[in-house]
């Protein structure tokens, strides 16, 4: 890219939308006032209700992209970003408010640090403002059998936010509420995975970044906050099928040793989250993870051959069980 230091970066916020009119009228005026130093985007994923008129009547100065059809988060960002002429892009969530100067130490980074390629801000709850969000928290990572976490989240605990990462590290993967990466980077990768549709494919995109080298950050001096679970929420079955199947999808692609044992630990471990669903009288969700694993073997082949382009693998996880740690052995707080 040059000499970046003495170049400019340009940056373009991109918020990808689908029906979500109330959101873009809460959200986008703080994007608006606190981004002067980028251009904003809303990408339109063929809405059925006026969001694309309203965003033109209300807010004038932002560019529109209207995408033929509802092809998902992966799809959604992938045709949009080709219409996108900028050195980085941040894919943004409709449902995040941003703050004062929340872009400074993020362009800082990038500037400094040329490897740098994906960078998140600290996320907090949009509705406990003290507190880190479900979706990305202080930055992921991923334990041996392809189950995320977070600084700041692991399942559904949720640490407060006590400044104890207000730091900037190297994490594993970077939030898609909040997603910033270099261009070239974007276009190296081939974007996101379509396959994927929603969910988790921000994980198989940082996967993919890391084997090939590039660093994947945190910077805590950023802070949004995020309502989380605006288009999908947790207790939609739909979001259990994706994040089991996905998260599949991504441990199959990227990971580093034999995959199959991988496969084999993950069906009894998905098995134990199904007795866990049925404890909580949760029979749609049990079915989404049947679902998800019949989806996944029909894709296994595809996958498999996605493997073997990928010639380094990193060791991509701290931690051999997540579950073991957190249900086991009750260490329900991120350590280290």
């Amino acid at each position: 890219m040059g000499n970046e230091i003495e170049q400019k970066l340009k940056i373009a916020i991109v918020v990808l939308n689908w029906n979500g009119k109330k959101l873009l009228e809460q959200f986008l005026p703080s994007v608006i006032e606190h981004s002067k130093e980028a251009t904003v985007y809303v990408a339109d994923n063929a809405s059925t209700d006026d969001s694309v008129n309203f965003v033109k009547t209300a807010f004038p100065l932002v560019k529109i992209i209207q995408n033929t059809e509802n092809g998902g988060y992966a799809k959604g960002y992938n045709d949009a970003l080709k219409q996108v002429e900028a050195d980085v892009f941040c894919l943004l969530n409709s449902d995040v408010e941003v703050t004062k100067n929340w872009l400074t130490p993020i362009i800082e980074t990038f500037n400094n640090e040329f490897n740098s390629a994906i960078i998140q801000p600290k996320l907090l709850d949009f509705n406990k403002r003290d507190y880190f969000e479900y979706a990305g928290a202080a930055g992921g990572f991923i334990d041996k059998y392809g189950y995320p976490y977070c600084r700041g989240r692991i399942f559904n605990t949720i640490e407060k936010d006590n400044g104890q990462y207000n730091d900037t590290s190297e994490i594993f993967w970077a939030s898609g509420a909040c997603l910033f990466i270099r261009k070239h980077v974007f276009n190296e990768l081939n974007g996101l995975d379509e396959a994927f549709f929603a969910h988790m494919e921000e994980i198989d995109l940082c996967w993919r970044a890391k084997n090939k080298g590039y660093a994947v950050k945190y910077v805590g001096q950023s802070t949004i906050y995020h309502v989380g679970g605006a288009t999908l929420s947790n207790t939609n079955p739909k979001k259990t099928f994706l994040n089991f199947r996905n998260s599949l999808f991504a441990v199959t692609k990227n990971a580093q040793g034999n995959i199959f044992f991988i496969i084999l630990i993950r069906l009894i471990l998905d098995g134990v989250a199904g007795i866990k669903f049925l404890l909580e009288m949760k029979p749609k969700h049990i079915l989404a993870i049947l679902k998800a694993h019949i989806s996944f073997y029909g894709h296994l082949k595809q996958l498999l051959t996605q493997r073997k382009s990928t010639k380094n693998k990193i060791k991509y996880y701290k931690k051999a069980s997540i579950v073991v740690d957190y249900f086991i052995k009750n260490n329900v707080f991120y350590k280290s």
